[in-house]
This record gives C-alpha cells, sequence and structure tokens, in this order.
C-alpha cells in the first residue's frame, strides 16, 4: 500500500518469454510491482539453441545467473565457417577468451529452455512478481482516472487490473502491438529454419567443441554445441516458400535433406541423424516502426523482430529490459514519457543491428562469382579482425552509451 491508501499500480507485462522474464526482474529492480502475463499455460521449450554474447550476458551477470547459465550452455573457442559447396573451411572468427577479454563478459551457446528456465526460477524466486500463466491480454484502454485498465481472459473468465504500464513482449505476433497506432505489422522473410538437436556423440569429432557456419547458395547452416555440450544444436535456413497454416510446423526429413542435396556428404550425414525436426516461416517486424503508444511499450520481437543471421535476437530483447528500467525508474510521474526516451534510446541500435542481420543473410546465401571474392576476404582476414568487427554489438553495457 502506498503512503495514501492506494494500492500501487503494477506494470504488467504481456509475454513470458525471455525478454518478458527479463523486464520482470529488471523493473521490480527499479522497485516497480510486476504482473506478468502469457497466454500458455505451461511455458514450454520452444525452439531449439539460441547464442548469449557479451552483451546479453552483462545484463544477465547482474542477476546472479552467469554461473548457472556456463554450466548448462558451452563457451565455444571458435565459430568455423566452412564452405557449403566444396567442404573446406573458410576461415574462423575468434570468441570464447577473445571475447571475453576484450569485453569483459563470456559467449555463451544454449539451448533455450535452459535460459528460459533459469529466467523463471529467479522471477518465482522473487517477490511482488506475480505469475499469471493461461492468460491472454485482450485489450487496454484508458480509464476514467487517466490510469491505464487492461483486460484479460484467463479461461472462461474476464478480469480488468489497474496499471501503470502495459509491455508487450509478446513475440512476433504480439497483440500488444496492435494497440499502438500505425503499428508495423510481422512480414515473412522468404526464408524458413529447420532446427534440430542430436547428441553430441553422434557428432564427427571436429564439430563437437566449437560453432559452426556453412555458406552455400541461397542457403546456409549453423551448428553448436548446447546442454553442457551433451547436444549439438543444428539449423538449417534456406529461402523457400511457405505452406503451412501456422508459422511453425514439423519437417520431414526427406524434404529436408532434398532442400540441401547439393550439399558435403558429411552435412547430409548430419542432417539425416536427427528423427525429428521442426521448421519454422522466418518473419520481421522493422524497427523503424513505433515502439510507444502513451503508457504502451513493446520490447524484443514484438519491436523489432530480426533475422538469426546475426544471432542477436534475444540478446536484444535483454538490452531492452535493462535499458527500459534504466529510464523507467519507480518514481517516475510521466509514465509516457519515459516510454518515449527508451524509445529514442534503443531504436537506432535495434535498427542498426537488424540491418546487419539483412545485409548478413545477402552475404551467407551469394553464389558465383560474388561468393568466390566473399570467401577470398574472409579466408585472408585474422580471426581477431573478424570478431572485432562486432565491437559495436558485444560491447554493449547496461547505462553505457553505444560504442563507436
Amino acid at each position: 500500500m502506498s503512503e495514501t491508501g492506494t494500492p500501487p499500480s503494477p506494470i504488467v507485462i504481456a509475454g513470458a518469454g525471455i525478454g518478458g522474464l527479463t523486464a520482470a526482474l529488471t523493473l521490480r529492480r527499479a522497485g516497480h510491482e510486476i504482473v506478468l502475463i502469457d497466454k500458455a499455460k505451461a511455458l514450454s521449450e520452444v525452439g531449439a539453441g539460441l547464442q548469449l554474447s557479451p552483451n546479453a550476458c552483462s545484463v544477465l551477470d547482474g542477476f546472479g545467473l552467469l554461473q548457472d547459465l556456463k554450466a548448462l550452455g558451452h563457451q565455444p573457442d571458435n565459430l568455423r565457417v566452412w564452405s557449403g559447396k566444396t567442404g573446406d573451411q573458410i576461415s574462423k572468427v575468434r570468441l570464447g577468451s577473445y571475447l571475453l577479454e576484450r569485453h569483459g563478459q563470456p559467449f555463451i551457446v544454449i539451448h533455450r529452455a535452459d535460459l528460459q528456465g533459469t529466467l523463471l526460477k529467479k522471477v518465482e524466486a522473487t517477490d511482488d512478481i506475480t505469475l499469471m500463466l493461461g492468460t491472454a491480454l485482450t485489450d487496454a484502454k484508458t480509464g476514467d482516472a487517466g490510469n491505464l485498465v487492461c483486460t484479460y481472459q484467463t479461461g472462461e473468465t474476464t478480469g480488468t487490473l489497474n496499471c501503470k504500464a502495459l509491455i508487450g513482449a509478446d513475440g512476433v505476433w504480439s497483440t500488444v502491438r496492435r494497440l499502438i497506432p500505425n503499428h508495423k505489422n510481422a512480414r515473412f522473410s522468404g526464408q524458413v529454419a529447420y532446427r534440430s538437436t542430436l547428441p553430441i556423440d553422434k557428432v564427427p569429432a571436429q564439430w563437437r567443441k566449437d560453432s559452426g557456419l556453412w555458406l552455400h547458395k541461397d542457403s546456409h547452416l549453423v551448428h553448436y554445441p548446447i546442454r553442457s555440450g551433451e547436444q549439438l544444436n543444428i539449423v538449417a535456413l534456406t529461402t523457400e516458400d511457405w505452406q503451412d497454416e501456422t508459422w511453425s510446423a514439423p519437417a520431414g526429413k526427406d524434404e529436408l535433406l532434398h532442400r540441401f542435396k547439393d550439399w558435403p556428404t558429411d552435412i547430409r550425414n548430419l542432417l539425416n541423424g536427427p528423427e525429428r525436426w521442426l521448421k519454422w516461416a522466418l518473419c520481421t517486424v522493422k524497427a523503424d516502426g513505433p515502439w510507444t503508444h502513451g503508457q504502451i511499450a513493446l520490447l524484443g520481437d514484438a519491436a523489432h523482430a530480426m533475422l538469426p543471421y546475426m544471432a542477436q535476437g534475444a540478446a536484444i530483447a535483454i538490452e531492452d529490459a535493462a535499458e527500459l528500467a534504466n529510464h523507467f525508474p519507480v518514481e517516475t510521474e510521466n509514465t509516457a514519457a519515459a516510454l518515449r526516451a527508451y524509445e529514442r534510446t534503443r531504436k537506432p541500435r535495434a535498427e542498426r543491428i537488424q540491418e546487419t542481420g539483412f545485409k548478413n543473410a545477402r552475404t551467407f546465401h551469394m553464389s558465383g562469382l560474388p561468393a568466390t571474392a566473399r570467401d577470398m576476404v574472409m579466408k585472408f582476414s585474422k580471426p581477431e579482425s573478424l570478431a572485432a568487427r562486432f565491437d559495436y554489438v558485444y560491447g554493449w553495457k547496461p547505462n553505457q552509451a553505444l560504442p563507436s
């Protein structure tokens, strides 16, 4: 209760994924009461692996989570870049100890469910964060007293909640985004990601430690160890029409192998290993659209869903959560102004990284002479210089200006 006897208004966060869970923690640390809702009845595994680069780890370190995440994930020393046409290694990019020394934080590859579970455990152990599962946000309007009133549905029950702000962390197909005038809709990119995992003892020895990136015409492949190095995460990305009724669907192995029929035998053998594949339509939300409207704000994929060609989707959502809390201390009187300041701070960075992902998509999928030129440049570049190109991404820290 406040000094006037009026119950404090919470911040409502829609979406209990990586961004929403992190935002619950950062905003609670800033002093707010939090209500975190998600339409799922249980938070289950979605996707497979993801990469926690030093910029994300700098936020998670502030909650004392890095030791657990290191144990659950894997820290590759290098990213090895291979030709999907010839099977030869083109170059390597330094990760591991190089990025730790350069930026003061590790580079961890981890299963999405392990990161989500670690964040969820922290949320459940934190006072004044209420988690409501099986609950869908349906609307939010300004009340008679100028407060925001959120309407939600839990089963057959409709409820309302007075809140000081609504944060949309509800992903690519965000409901909250529809409440923001002139918002940007999600769009299919024309590319699809096939995802699976494989026990590490079924993987050739040369792929068990480092991350791998394979480049070919209109397609590429990424793999890296997860689950304390006990599994290999595999993501095969290709240009493809989307015919399914939903935006993720089971994929047949024969379908995948046909897409990669011109690839080296070793890779086709790797793709033949998993029994179960899921494919995802890669959709984007342009970051230059509006993120805020009055007491409503977006973060993560709801604001700027990215192609995975910089592996920064989760990391930038984690950054968003930290920056939102920085701009929104508990004593804030003008919520709308605070949220606008958050948008002004975050949007240029999200736009820049999103554009880097678009450029990488074109570069990774080159063919002919452009691909030959790309490979030559990478071959004769130092592993350290290839990593240093992304200092502006990895060097970000909370409360710190963007490195030049």
